[in-house]
């Protein structure tokens, strides 16, 4: 068994059982990856994923249980590399992060900027995508970090570390009914078709859940994963926006924000890493620089813990910023 097979293995799970676009994304050749796949299997006396003539139709049960294992394996290969790389060449590496489309254009430039003149030999990569999105890069082991605003029950065996809550505004253009109105309330909001974030994005739920408290039934006209688009079509006249209110800026002119923090719960921005991942000192770094809060040693302490609920406790004492 080599590590290259795990890798072959894995990469086709990663690209919907497709071969050549695992092939294509490892730089090697497909005739080349069903056969050390095949050799595997051989040695292992047993599919890894069932076929239908030469194409691969899905995963067998056995084949769920290895791949899980060797997507464990391949994460420590990339922890060994770390710590050798960690003590050879401890300014120089890769960060790789996962986030929204909301997080990455509004809270992350200034926190990469500063990242960056600390590190210029970091090469840092930013992935933006939906929490199912997210998850699976983490899980895969293409990034190294996730930053989850959302959807959180996904990353309940993974190390989930509080960073601050976000609210929610409305936004509409200036000569809209709703622009001069002071106390908003779900009544009235619901009275107009509304345009917010795809649904399990960013909190649809709790959209649901404000108007369902109220007996009425939001018009959802229109739903995408990036705030800005979101302010497109509030300009086009399409619908009433409701974005994470980081997204409403001094550049939005154009548009009047109302506070709906008393509309909607607040959400929490977390980040999760993966228990078996070896964090660079560089990567405590840029915790840290997005949320002061997460010093190196209490991220140390959350490391050790294997629950969740134990991690929630640890930062009982810690009040979090709202954005």
């Amino acid at each position: 068994m080599k590590i290259q097979q795990l890798r072959y293995i894995v990469e086709i799970v990663n690209q919907n059982l497709n071969v050549t676009e695992a092939a294509a994304a490892l730089y090697t050749s497909q005739p080349g990856i069903s056969k050390q796949v095949r050799l595997l299997e051989e040695e292992l006396g047993l599919e890894i994923f069932e076929r239908n003539g030469k194409h691969i139709k899905s995963v067998t049960p056995a084949g769920k249980k290895i791949i899980g294992i060797a997507r464990e394996l391949l994460v420590k290969t990339q922890a060994i590399r770390a710590i050798a790389d960690e003590y050879t060449q401890p300014n120089h590496g890769v960060l790789r992060i996962a986030t929204t489309n909301t997080q990455a254009r509004y809270m992350l430039p200034s926190v990469i900027e500063r990242f960056s003149k600390q590190y210029p030999d970091v090469s840092l990569h930013v992935h933006q995508g939906s929490p199912n999105q997210i998850y699976d890069a983490l899980l895969s082991g293409e990034v190294d970090l996730a930053i989850t605003t959302e959807a959180q029950y996904l990353f309940d065996d993974l190390v989930l570390l509080p960073c601050y809550f976000w609210n929610r505004s409305v936004v509409v253009k200036k000569d809209h009914p709703l622009a001069n109105v002071k106390n908003l309330t779900i009544a009235e909001l619901g009275k107009h078709p509304l345009i917010t974030y795809t649904f399990g994005f960013t909190g649809v739920s709790d959209l649901d859940y404000a108007f369902n408290s109220e007996g009425i039934l939001p018009n959802i006209v229109f739903t995408a994963t990036d705030a800005d688009v979101i302010k497109t079509y509030v300009r086009l006249g399409l619908g009433v926006g409701i974005i994470a209110s980081m997204a409403h800026t001094e550049a939005d002119t154009d548009l009047v924000a109302i506070d709906a923090s008393h509309l909607f719960n607040a959400s929490m921005t977390q980040i999760a890493f993966k228990h078996s991942t070896f964090l660079r000192n560089y990567m405590y770094d840029f915790i840290n620089y997005f949320s002061p809060h997460l010093t190196r040693t209490l991220v140390e302490k959350a490391e050790s813990m294997h629950d969740n609920n134990a991690v929630k406790r640890l930062f009982d004492g810690v009040q979090l910023e709202n954005k």
